[in-house]
């Protein structure tokens, strides 16, 4: 695991970008502290930046070159099928010089130049730098589970693993405003667009070629998209997913430095852990708890699974004060804005766990590919409506009367009816837009000023959403997950995973997300992944007998933090400081009545999901007042 960058200049002006190659790759030192590569020709530079997992040599540094130094390649991620790979490229002929994965990968490109993605089960984004036919190649993996951000104009093209390294550069910081309104919905931002117009995100499943001051796209993979009868048993398939779940758990056992596996009591992680601990006998486990917030603390579950598989685990238990320790670092982590609050505790989770392990696998993409949000459940039920889900629409000017919040189990229950009725009577694209969103369009747009509001144009920004809802057609579980899976998977879980964990350098990986896995799973039919009574059912079924009873079909609880409670209390001045009228009219985006308007709800006895738009909030103007003000 890495960071990289890198410059194409096209003309002398392009050529002025250099001078910050250093400097940009600098920046992404965290995800990579072993060590420094830097390449420069006329034209052309290269920066990595070494988190060495596989073949620790300095011989495996990068940027690495072929024995012809015609090739040179600079590679974020791992490839879990090396081994195979290099087996064949030997008996080809081709020399080796490393045990890296990284020399691996420089020469399946060699051989078979796009066609080796299709090869290679992992996660990664890289570049190879052609010297003779002056090109450049870049490539993400299937599901984003590795960034690779990119700018191009007339002068030059530019990547990087993060936003702080494209900006070195000295690049022009242009709000994209459409990006900003869907945050403001989202909390986060969705690829391929960034918080700047001019910088954009590859989309995972696709590559780039650059040459002759042109640069072109093509997508190599996606998920199949099936919907059809089975093709095999409920039992086969159960069969079928725990071996591929095994093989993908013990290819990513592969490490030259101490590895660990994410433990947070959810079936998940659980799962992942028991099969870690099957071929890995000294397994570690780790965990995070909240000793003041016993309501959003689970502990006790990922302690019954430690002790069930007998790891060495460690629980890191925090008090409120040392989450807030860690706030104003964890913001400082984030290039661009993102209000997904649980990546605090990830990122506390990772800091304290890199102390103890380089590598740690995690259950992410479970969720995603299986099933496992109350909308699935809901979308479940929007297909067979029954007296239950009558009595709730029929309900809604009830619910819309009672307080809603995440903070207690009776208000939250609400807000799960209230959300339930107002999806009711949308269509599909639009029932998901909304499950997925904190706020309505109407609200989202409402708290732009008027200045900003004709930044916004509305017709480009439903053409985006109309991409990124365009799987979903009908309440079809499969097109749900496969929306899942393209929308919120790469731009919220695997980012905030990516990010939290590489600002420690920590590797994650994550088995559920193998393709082979994947494509099996969206090969079978939705009622094989949730009923009426269990979600993520073939992964509970397939593995109920090795893990401990009290985890088979227990609520999804989630990695929340108590946002509404401390916003109420210790983190009232960040509200005050940062959503200040003052402050408000200083910058010129927002209108500040809306803003007062929100933070009225907040401290109401009917809050809603208001906190999370006001953490959105104070994300972005921490942000803002870090990378714009200046501006």
């Amino acid at each position: 695991m890495c960071g990289i960058t890198g410059v194409f200049a096209f003309n002398l002006v392009g050529k002025f970008s250099l001078i910050n190659l250093a400097a940009a790759t600098a920046k992404v030192s965290h995800r990579g502290p072993d060590a420094q590569g830097l390449y420069s020709d006329s034209f052309v530079g290269l920066g990595h930046r070494r988190l060495s997992i596989i073949d620790t040599s300095q011989e495996a540094n990068q940027p690495m070159w072929d024995q012809s130094q015609r090739y040179g390649i600079v590679f974020n991620g791992e490839i879990f099928n090396y081994k195979e790979l290099r087996t064949d490229l030997e008996k080809k002929g081709v020399p080796f010089k490393t045990q890296s994965d990284t020399e691996v990968l420089l020469h399946l490109y060699i051989q078979e130049k796009e066609k080796c993605l299709n090869k290679l089960n992992g996660f990664f984004a890289f570049c190879i730098y052609d010297k003779i036919d002056q090109t450049f190649f870049l490539a993400r993996d299937r599901y984003g589970i590795k960034p690779l951000l990119y700018l191009w104009d007339e002068d030059k093209f530019i990547f990087a693993s993060q936003m702080k390294s494209i900006l070195e550069y000295g690049i022009e910081k242009k709000i994209d405003y459409l990006s900003l309104y869907s945050y403001l919905q989202l909390n986060y931002i969705p690829a391929p667009d960034t918080i700047f117009t001019n910088v954009k995100k590859l989309l995972p499943g696709h590559y780039i070629t650059v040459a002759n001051g042109h640069f072109e796209i093509q997508s190599y993979y996606s998920i199949p998209d099936q919907d059809s009868s089975p093709q095999i048993s409920y039992k086969d398939a159960c069969t079928k997913f725990a071996q591929l779940l095994e093989e993908s758990v013990q290819q990513r056992l592969v490490s030259d430095v101490p590895l660990g596996s994410f433990l947070s009591g959810g079936v998940d992680s659980s799962i992942i852990a028991t099969l870690a601990k099957k071929h890995k006998q000294d397994l570690q486990t780790f965990s995070i708890g909240y000793r003041d917030e016993k309501f959003f603390d689970e502990t006790h579950y990922a302690k019954l699974v430690s002790s069930h598989i007998k790891s060495e685990h460690t629980v890191f238990t925090l008090s409120n004060d040392e989450l807030f320790d860690h706030l104003h670092d964890h913001l400082n982590a984030l290039d661009e804005p993102f209000g997904d609050s649980s990546s605090l505790p990830v990122y506390i989770l990772s800091k304290q766990t890199r102390k103890h392990a380089t590598v740690a696998l995690s259950g992410d993409g479970a969720d995603e590919l299986l099933a496992g949000y109350n909308k699935h459940s809901a979308f479940l039920r929007m297909s067979n409506p029954g007296f239950k889900e009558k009595i709730v629409s029929a309900l809604h000017p009830l619910w819309k009367l009672l307080p809603k919040s995440r903070h207690t189990t009776l208000t939250n229950k609400i807000r799960q009816f209230n959300r339930f009725a107002e999806g009711l009577n949308l269509p599909p694209d639009e029932r998901y837009w909304r499950w997925a969103c904190y706020a309505s369009e109407s609200d989202a747009e409402n708290i732009f000023n008027p200045i900003s509001h004709d930044n916004l144009n509305i017709n480009a920004y439903n053409e985006r959403k109309k991409e990124w809802v365009k799987t979903v057609k009908d309440n079809s579980i499969n097109k749900i997950l496969l929306t899942d899976m393209n929308f919120v998977l790469p731009n919220d879980m695997l980012t905030k995973i990516d990010m939290m964990s590489m600002a420690h350098g920590l590797e994650v990986r994550t088995p559920f997300l193998d393709y082979r896995l994947v494509n099996f799973v969206f090969s079978l039919p939705g009622e094989y992944k949730i009923n009426a009574i269990l979600r993520k059912r073939i992964a509970q079924d397939s593995f109920r007998d090795i893990l401990p009873p009290q985890l088979y079909n227990r609520p999804k609880k989630g990695f929340e933090v108590p946002l509404l409670k401390w916003f109420r209390n210790e983190l009232r001045s960040m509200i005050d400081d940062l959503l200040s009228e003052k402050f408000i009219h200083h910058q010129g985006i927002f209108d500040y009545d809306e803003i007062r308007k929100l933070k009225h709800k907040l401290f109401s006895i009917n809050p809603e999901d208001v906190h999370a738009r006001i953490w959105g909030l104070i994300v972005f103007q921490w942000w803002w007042k870090r990378n714009m003000e200046k501006n």
